[in-house]
């Protein structure tokens, strides 16, 4: 197996396709999700069999659409981590809220989710310490 880095460059009507370490390997598509076209140039520059090649594709793009890009992505990862965060202290609230005599209903209320919520986390905070 042979793994190629790819950049990909938007011309305004094609993204332009360039494998490095495979000088002249080019081709162009339409849409990202057809770069893998770019494996038969490999294969034809290179003499490899096209099921040996693999690829990583690296759009490059003008700076400030990088720069929102890399923003966007920092804010899905602090929205993993935030996620993560909220459901182990809802998980220990309802834990909390139970041991302290609430029904299921009324703990929903408190923490603004529904009763169904309110079980799946019970399900999954017992699931955790079981652990």
């Amino acid at each position: 197996m042979s793994r190629y880095t790819v950049s990909a460059e938007w011309t305004g009507k094609w993204w332009v396709l360039q494998a490095e370490g495979a000088p002249g390997a080019i081709s162009q598509v339409k849409r990202l999700s057809q770069a893998n076209e770019i494996v038969e140039a490999i294969a034809f520059v290179t003499g490899e069999a096209e099921d040996s090649i693999e690829f990583d594709l690296r759009p490059t793009m003008p700076s400030d659409a990088a720069s929102e890009v890399a923003a966007a992505e920092e804010a899905r990862e602090l929205s993993r981590h935030y996620n993560s965060v909220s459901a182990a202290k809802s998980r220990a609230a309802v834990l909390t809220l139970k041991a302290g005599g609430l029904t299921l209903e009324d703990i929903g209320t408190v923490l603004h989710v529904s009763k169904q919520r309110v079980s799946q986390l019970l399900k999954d905070a017992s699931e955790s310490s079981a652990a």
